[in-house]
């Protein structure tokens, strides 16, 4: 298992390889402070070209930058062939992917996902 979490004041991006698949947990808020952490999550989170789970059930805020990252991550992810699911119970992701006219670029993975 492998982990790594890049944090800022307020949020943190983890990355964790764990059964089979990338599970990105963004937690707190997500905005313009973790913009270098999030490139680097973004090259972790695609190495291993297993599935990616983002996992926004921690997330309390996530301003354009933060849209940004999981959009280029759900982009790039897409050249390489490798699927992304969205984790969002507390549906602080899904409802800016709404408001912004793209809540069908990530399907939504209802089952629960063991996080850190």
């Amino acid at each position: 298992m492998e982990l790594i979490e890049h944090s800022a004041a307020a949020g943190t991006i983890t990355v964790e390889v764990q059964e089979g698949r990338t599970v990105v947990v963004l937690a707190g808020e997500i905005d313009a402070a973790l913009r270098e952490e999030a490139s680097a999550s973004m090259g972790l989170a695609l190495m291993n070209g297993v599935p990616v789970v983002i996992d926004s059930s921690d997330a309390t805020f996530i301003d354009s930058s933060g849209l940004a990252f999981v959009l280029q991550l759900h982009m790039a992810a897409k050249e390489a062939s490798i699927p992304v699911t969205l984790h969002d119970p507390g549906r602080v992701l899904r409802d800016v992917l709404e408001m912004v006219g793209l809540s069908s670029e990530l399907p939504h993975e209802p089952e629960h996902v063991a996080t850190v």
